[in-house]
Formats: structure tokens, C-alpha cells, sequence
């Protein structure tokens, strides 16, 4: 006994011994997160933008998240969206700039969010400073933020894939089959195709039409933009790629879409010629954005709050990846509450998710509304349940390619019966009456329980046209054409009626300011940051963002599959998905 005591007092000691090293270098890394830097930007600067990372709107101010970074090896503290625009725009005006160099092979961002990026790059060559841009691989997505550059060069080695964008999407339908899960589905929306890798084997008709033109629109935009940078006719740039004529880096030349092939040190040379110095003085945008403090220098006590609502729409608080209705109905709530608020923009990057939770979230826009001006800027993509809480905006901006829509519903119930028979496994119940045992897995849903859920999905999908009709002033005939859970980008919205303007993040808060009567102002973020020491004592110690890092690079290509069933645990309830996720490639 005594020797056991001697092994869980050492046991004891040792947790508390790693619970202290592991203290201090999390409170070393949220000190040193959370100091001010002191950056001098040498004269002819060039600044360095590597966006090789996954970029949020938001800027990363979660110790956590850097915590994780540190033990993956990643200390390139990652910069949102929002900073990214903004030091371009001072980069613009910043007499120790002369120019920006684009390292490109690598880039984490959907369209919606590089269109942003790019834009604030077409403004930046306004000021007739350069934009060099180098890749040892281009592809469709990386060149398209390339070719915005005064020049583009390749690796001499390298390869340049430019041949059109392709949706992959994985069905599931075999796959559940074969351990015994049969998904029952009841939906409205003809278009609302999120079911349909759990009950088809192939896209339907509808699913294919609206895939075909949302991705069509996408290529399209991208060809003009890149038709204009370029010089080349977009009639040209989609023979290239059709017929794949660009297969060696000389071919990328040989066709124009690239200036020179080069080695880095040469693309290095260059900027040092362009910029007069023998030694290049290049800064990285980590660095550049601890100078240029995009919250402004202000000093009025006026502000304009900003609230990131990025990933699936749940019930409760959320995980940091999930817009949370009790946290981000709070939010909504404090910024309308705060004096010093005088108008809201709602960033919305989201596919939807539970439909409770997207009302939840609406109720709060609606009391909002009408106190105070409330702009919907949308990302890469706002759609289903992120449209739902879009549709009460004053005004509703989106990029052209953006993925928005899709007013639709659907509930998606298993039943495991062939599963159960699989194991060996039984169950009795006892019932007080019919529909006492609704919601069992070990068999179909009855004809009783198919009505009450179709009746419940109805009621929900009126509720949704209700929102839009009155929040977007739309007539129901048209809305009953556009809706059925259909998929729309940014360019066709517009036209719809569905968003009013193109434009980005700062383009919203512009707006904002201006509905406000606002010259001089700070931005506020929300939800406001969690404490610290809370998310370390109370949460999982960045073992999500750990895991999510990890599993995604292990599974590589197959992470879209492991994905989808992981969301299919969270499926809980009635929900308002986008139809489909599709990988763009």
C-alpha cells in the first residue's frame, strides 16, 4: 500500500510538474502574441505578401490557435483578411514602399476572398509602384491572383496548370450502404442538393444545372479579370486552356501568361534594380501590420462594429469555427446596446447549418435593424443559413464570386436498421402512444412521422421566403422562381435582387460610416475574444486546432470524405445547408 501511495504521489507531482511548464509557455506565447512590436520599415521596401496559410476575415487573436501553430512548427503569425486589405491600401501611400512582391505557389483562400485581395492589389498599381509576382507552381486558383502583377514569373523547373475549374463532388450513398445506414430524407427545394451524397450515387438534373452555372460564372470572372491584367481575349485564354497548351514552363511564356521564367535570387535581383538598393529590404506582412494598426489611430469614441460570423450555424456557443446562436445572437445584442456603436457590419462566411440557430441569430439582426445602420458584407460564400441572417441588411454586399442562395430546407434522419441486424442487436419499446418512439434509428420512419416532419419542414421553408420576401422587399413570384434551395453567385444575386452591390470588407464599413454620419472612427470586432485563461483551464488546451491541422494533412485529398461525415454526426434537427460542398479545382 505504502509503495502505491509513493507511485500516485509521484503521478500527482508529475501532472502538476507539466501543468506548470505547460503554464508558462502558454502565458510566454500570449505574452509575446499580445506585445506591441517595434517595426522600422527601411527606405525602398518591398512588401512581402506569402499567403500560404488558411485566411480568415478575422485576424488569428486566439492564443490557442497560436499555441497550436507553435507545436505544428507554423510561427508565420497568420493576418485576416481585413489587415491584409488594409496594408495594401496603406502600402499604397507609404513612401518607404516601392512595390509588393506576390509569393504565389501556395495560397488559402476561396475566390471571393482572393477577389478581395486582388482588388485592393488593381488599386495599389494605381500609385505606380510594381507588383512583381513568383511561383514555382501555378495553378488556375494561384495564377488568377498572379496575373494581377505587373510582371509574372515562373520557375524555370517549375509547372503551370491553367485548364479550366472542375466541382468534385463525393457521394456517400455506397458507402453508408455497406455499414448498414440508409439516410430517410424530407426537404423543399428542388435545388437543395446538400441530401444528396447520403441518398444518390450521381448528381441530379437540377443539382448538375445549378453546379454547372455557379462554376461557369466563377471561371468566368476569373477569365476577365485575368483577360484584362493580361492583354489577352478571354476567347484566347479559354482555348489555353481547353486544349491544354500550356504543358512546360516555356509554354506558359510561349503563350503569355507568364513574363519570365526565373530563379527566385533573379526575381530578387529585379526588385533590387526596381527599388535602387543593392540590398533588398523586404518586410514581411506580419511585420508590416503591427506598424500600420488597422484599427486606426482614431481617437473619436465613435465605432463601427464589425461581427465575424465564419463557419456552420449551430445552437449554443459553438465551437471557435462555428457560429454559435447564443454567442453570436450576444453579439449582435452588445453592438446594438453600446452607445458608442453607431453602425454594424455583419461579415458572413457560411454555408449555413441548423435552422433554429440561423432565427435565433435573425431576431437579433431585426432588432437592430432600423436602430442602427446594418451592412452585410459576404465572403466566399453566404448561403442558406448565412443568407438567412444576411437578409435583414440595409445593404448586402457580396464579390461576384461569391456562393450565396440557396432558400431551401431539408432534415436528414438515418435509419440503421441493416446495422442493428449487422451487430446482433434488439430493442423493445415501451410507448404511451403512436409517436411516442419518433426519432428511433433501428427502422424507417412511418407514414406518420414522414407527414409531421414534411408538415414541420414546411412551415420552416415559408418561414424562410417570409424573411427573405419582407427583408429584400421582393415579390413572392419571383422569389418562388429564385428560391427552391438554388445556388446562386454574387453576379447572378445581384441581378436577382438578392444583393445589392459588389464589394468587400472595408467597401461595407465605407458604407457603414457613411449611412452614420461618421468621418473619423474605430473598428470593434466581434464577438468579443474569449479569456484566455478561460479557453486554456475550461477548453480542450488547442487540441481541435491541433487535430483539424493534423488529420487534414494526413488525409490530404480524402479530408472532403472524412468532412462530410463528421457533419453528418452535427446534422441534428432542421437545417439550411448550401446544397452542395463541392471542391474547385
Amino acid at each position: 500500500m505504502k509503495q502505491f501511495f509513493k507511485y500516485v504521489l509521484a503521478t500527482i507531482t508529475g501532472v502538476f510538474l507539466l501543468m506548470f511548464i505547460f503554464f508558462i509557455v502558454f502565458a510566454s506565447i500570449i505574452a509575446s502574441s499580445s506585445k506591441k512590436q517595434t517595426v522600422d520599415i527601411e527606405d525602398n521596401s518591398v512588401l512581402h505578401l506569402k499567403l500560404n496559410y488558411q485566411i480568415k476575415d478575422r485576424p488569428q487573436d486566439n492564443p490557442l490557435d497560436i499555441f497550436a501553430a507553435s507545436l505544428t512548427g507554423d510561427m508565420n503569425r497568420p493576418v485576416g483578411l481585413y489587415d491584409i486589405v488594409t496594408c495594401i491600401e496603406h502600402a499604397k501611400d507609404d513612401e518607404d514602399i516601392k512595390g509588393i512582391f506576390l509569393d504565389v505557389s501556395v495560397l488559402g483562400a476561396g475566390y471571393g476572398k482572393l477577389s478581395e485581395i486582388r482588388a485592393a492589389l488593381e488599386d495599389f498599381k494605381t500609385s505606380g509602384k510594381f507588383i512583381y509576382a513568383y511561383g514555382e507552381v501555378l495553378y488556375n486558383q494561384s495564377y488568377y491572383f498572379a496575373s494581377v502583377a505587373d510582371s509574372v514569373m515562373l520557375n524555370p523547373s517549375g509547372t503551370m496548370l491553367f485548364n479550366g475549374l472542375a466541382a468534385d463532388v463525393t457521394f456517400l450513398k455506397e458507402t453508408l450502404a455497406k455499414m448498414g445506414i440508409e439516410m430517410q430524407v424530407i426537404k423543399r427545394g428542388k435545388f437543395k442538393g446538400a441530401v444528396e451524397p447520403f441518398v444518390l450515387d450521381k448528381l441530379s438534373p437540377e443539382n448538375r444545372k445549378q453546379i454547372t452555372e455557379y462554376v461557369e460564372s466563377i471561371y468566368g470572372e476569373l477569365l476577365s479579370k485575368i483577360s484584362t491584367s493580361r492583354n489577352l481575349s478571354v476567347e484566347e485564354l479559354r482555348a489555353i486552356a481547353n486544349e491544354v497548351r500550356v504543358k512546360t514552363s516555356t509554354d506558359a511564356v510561349t503563350h503569355k501568361l507568364v513574363d519570365h521564367l526565373a530563379y527566385r535570387d533573379q526575381v530578387e535581383d529585379m526588385m533590387k534594380k526596381a527599388t535602387g538598393e543593392e540590398k533588398l529590404n523586404m518586410i514581411t506582412l506580419a511585420k508590416y501590420n503591427s506598424v500600420v494598426n488597422p484599427v486606426g489611430k482614431s481617437k473619436s469614441g465613435d465605432k463601427i462594429a464589425v461581427i465575424y460570423a465564419d463557419g456552420s450555424i449551430v445552437s449554443g456557443n459553438g465551437q471557435s469555427d462555428e457560429i454559435g446562436s447564443d454567442k453570436f445572437a450576444k453579439a449582435l445584442k452588445d453592438a446594438r446596446e453600446n452607445d458608442k456603436v453607431k453602425a454594424v457590419v455583419l461579415r458572413i462566411n457560411s454555408g449555413g447549418g441548423s435552422a433554429l440557430a440561423s432565427d435565433v441569430i435573425w431576431r437579433e439582426t431585426q432588432l437592430l435593424k432600423g436602430k442602427k445602420p446594418l451592412i452585410v458584407s459576404m465572403g466566399d460564400v453566404a448561403a442558406s443559413g448565412g443568407y438567412y441572417i444576411a437578409c435583414l441588411g440595409d445593404s448586402i454586399l457580396s464579390m461576384p464570386s461569391t456562393i450565396t442562395g440557396s432558400i431551401g430546407v431539408f432534415g436528414l434522419y438515418p435509419n440503421a436498421e441493416a446495422l442493428f441486424d449487422k451487430l446482433g442487436l434488439h430493442s423493445e419499446v415501451v410507448k404511451t402512444g403512436d409517436m411516442s418512439d419518433f426519432g428511433r434509428i433501428d427502422r424507417q420512419l412511418n407514414t406518420n412521422e414522414l407527414g409531421l416532419l414534411d408538415a414541420m419542414i414546411g412551415q420552416i421553408y415559408d418561414q424562410f421566403l417570409h424573411r427573405v420576401e419582407t427583408g429584400r422587399h421582393l415579390d413572392r413570384n419571383h422569389l418562388d422562381t429564385i428560391a427552391e434551395g438554388r445556388v446562386w453567385t454574387g453576379t447572378y444575386a445581384k441581378n436577382l435582387g438578392l444583393v445589392d452591390a459588389f464589394g468587400g470588407l472595408q467597401d461595407a464599413i465605407d458604407i457603414a460610416a457613411n449611412k452614420a454620419g461618421l468621418k473619423d472612427y474605430k473598428v470593434a470586432s466581434y464577438p468579443k475574444a474569449d479569456n484566455p485563461f478561460e479557453m486554456f483551464f475550461g477548453g480542450d488546451f488547442g487540441a481541435t486546432s491541433l487535430k483539424n491541422k493534423w488529420v487534414k494533412e494526413e488525409l490530404g485529398s480524402y479530408y472532403p470524405i472524412y468532412n462530410k461525415l463528421q457533419r453528418l454526426k452535427s446534422l441534428s434537427g432542421i437545417q439550411m445547408i448550401i446544397p452542395i460542398e463541392v471542391e474547385l479545382n
